[in-house]
């Protein structure tokens, strides 16, 4: 964590967006590693990204028990339901528990402070057509209920490549009422391809595309720029390919990390799976319910993507969710309430255009800050807005902007920007762009990408350039051989609470509306704010309706909207 101006600014404030020279990705998150939610990693690419968990605490609260986490074997099978053939040893795998700490991953510890938590690794195929050939390794982390426990709820913070590892140390930090700490034992989870599982490995491999190749520059055609760009893709991909498991980026889609969640749910001894998922998370939510639907338990899915959507419509969506939110921000900072002088004059569209002018200017000539050798350029500004916007943090928003506008100093954006570079490596970018392509193979072709990005444009002038290359990133990437399926119904599911944010600009309100008629169990809440998914966010609306479903059962009433 950081200070500037006397406001803290955590490591998760700008996740989801890209780095420059990245591809979109979903939190589809934009955001994520984190996605919503703040475990430490953020998304690579521009693009989709969908993201991941709240940053802001909630205000439920409730009374702690207490419990010791022994380590101790799991071989319960979760024997009430069906196990897919072939596949008996590893649902039936003995899980050797050990003590792990609050913090440091998963790492071994004898301290007394590691009591509440436990750390094991599950073994699942490669490949799931092929259960006798190769395996790989699942990282789990459970953090112990402080009370009596209702089971396992399985948590993910997005991205696609964020870590439920990482996430899970962070539960008690704000992301989760005292109330579901107490009643659940939460497992965090590394899906495949990312962090202390069977990781993707890039070596020392840099950004795809270069640092500033987010877009064409001035006089530069489209295709030349796409021509370089896609060559930054494959070499990072061949990079990827040469030091990570044989046959690993054919198999890190979201369909192989469904069935790897109901090997999880097996071992854990659960018949059904309780499951909270943000942003990306949503997607492997109603992927499982899809594959699963007779083993689905409590399931809830905040900032939820659309089956439905091509990979070019998530981008155009996003897009524009951004455009909208900065027009939000931009009413805000005006009438004073971001917490200092609003260095944007004029009407909302003047001080629209002032950013606008403020990115484009960077572009030209980077902005110097107060290290004589440092710079930034308008596509590391956008960034940073861009992760501004996903988080609400509007206050540290206009932190960074007023001095960059009023005395041309970029210190802030400085460091708002090295923390992502240092927090987003390339193996973690590799990750999201692996499985956005498993997810979704490319479809397009020079001309169809060059319409995109003009498209882009057009609703979003401000950031329209950095949601324009998924479907070119993966044709460049390819090992795209699992696509997801475009209807998701889950029928015979148990009933699966959609959570939408009217001002998400990462996952479009519009998108949970769409996902909660898709379902054939969806019900949706709707919570009226700005930001990134909606749950742990400071809202006791949302934490109390979330809390009674995953806890006790209980539904919110139909169309419950939460306000503040």
């Amino acid at each position: 964590m950081n200070d500037f101006d006397g406001k803290r600014i955590d490591e998760g404030d700008y996740d989801g967006l890209g780095l420059p020279g990245q591809a979109g990705a979903y939190s589809r998150t934009t955001e994520a590693i984190r996605g919503c939610a703040d475990t430490g990693m953020r998304a690579p690419i521009s693009g989709h990204g969908a993201t991941a968990v709240p940053a802001a605490g909630n205000s439920n609260e409730s009374s702690q028990g207490s419990t010791s986490n022994e380590e101790s074997p799991s071989n319960d099978s979760g024997s009430g339901s069906v196990i897919p053939e072939g596949l008996d040893d590893f649902y039936g795998q003995t899980v050797s528990w050990y003590p792990c700490g609050a913090t440091g991953g998963m790492e071994r510890t004898e301290a007394e402070e590691s009591n509440s938590f436990s750390c094991a690794m599950v073994t699942v195929p490669l490949d799931y057509e092929d259960p006798d050939g190769q395996t790989i390794q699942i990282a789990l982390k459970k953090r112990a209920a402080d009370g009596e426990s209702h089971g396992s709820l399985f948590i993910n913070p997005g991205g696609p490549g964020s870590s439920g590892v990482q996430l899970v140390e962070t539960a008690s930090q704000g992301i989760f009422s005292q109330d579901l700490l107490a009643g659940y034992d939460v497992i965090g989870f590394d899906p495949r391809g990312v962090g202390s599982s069977t990781a993707i490995d890039c070596g020392q491999a840099g950004p795809a595309g270069g640092t500033g190749a987010g877009q064409p520059q001035p006089g530069q055609s489209f295709e030349d720029w796409a021509q370089g760009y896609s060559a930054g893709v494959t070499a990072l991909e061949q990079q990827c390919a040469e030091h990570s498991e044989p046959g690993l980026l054919d198999h890190v889609g979201t369909l192989s990390s469904a069935r790897d969640l109901d090997v999880l749910r097996a071992v854990m001894g659960e018949e059904s799976l309780n499951y909270l998922g943000y942003s990306y998370g949503t997607g492997l939510g109603y992927t499982y319910a899809e594959l699963f639907p007779d083993n689905t338990g409590r399931m809830v899915l905040d900032g939820a993507l659309d089956p439905s959507l091509s990979a070019e419509e998530i981008d155009l969506g996003m897009a524009e969710g951004n455009e909208i939110a900065l027009e939000s921000y931009v009413e805000v900072c005006q009438a004073g309430q971001t917490g200092a002088d609003c260095p944007l004059s004029g009407e909302v569209e003047n001080g629209v255009q002032q950013v606008r002018d403020l990115i484009a200017s960077a572009n030209t000539s980077p902005m110097g800050t107060s290290e004589p050798d440092q710079q930034v350029t308008g596509d590391q500004m956008s960034q940073v807005i861009r992760g501004a916007l996903s988080t609400a943090r509007w206050q540290a928003l206009t932190a960074a902007l007023t001095p960059a506008i009023t005395q041309g100093d970029a210190s802030v954006f400085a460091l708002a920007a090295n923390q992502m570079t240092q927090s987003a490596p390339a193996a973690s970018m590799a990750t999201m762009i692996a499985i956005m392509c498993q997810d979704r193979p490319s479809q397009g072709d020079m001309n169809s990408w060059e319409n995109q990005y003009e498209e882009a444009q057009e609703v979003s002038p401000t950031f329209g350039a950095a949601w324009t290359n998924s479907d070119m990133t993966c044709a460049a990437w390819g090992h795209g051989n699992e696509p997801l399926p475009a209807d998701i119904a889950a029928e015979g599911a148990s009933p699966i609470l959609v959570v939408g944010t009217t001002g998400d600009p990462a996952t479009r309100y519009e998108w949970a509306e769409a996902l909660a008629e898709q379902l054939d169990s969806g019900h949706l809440l709707t919570w009226e704010g700005e930001g990134h998914c909606a749950y742990g966010r400071g809202s006791s609306c949302i934490s109390g309706a979330v809390d009674d479903f995953l806890l006790n059962g209980r539904l919110p009433k139909d169309d419950l909207v939460c306000s503040g």
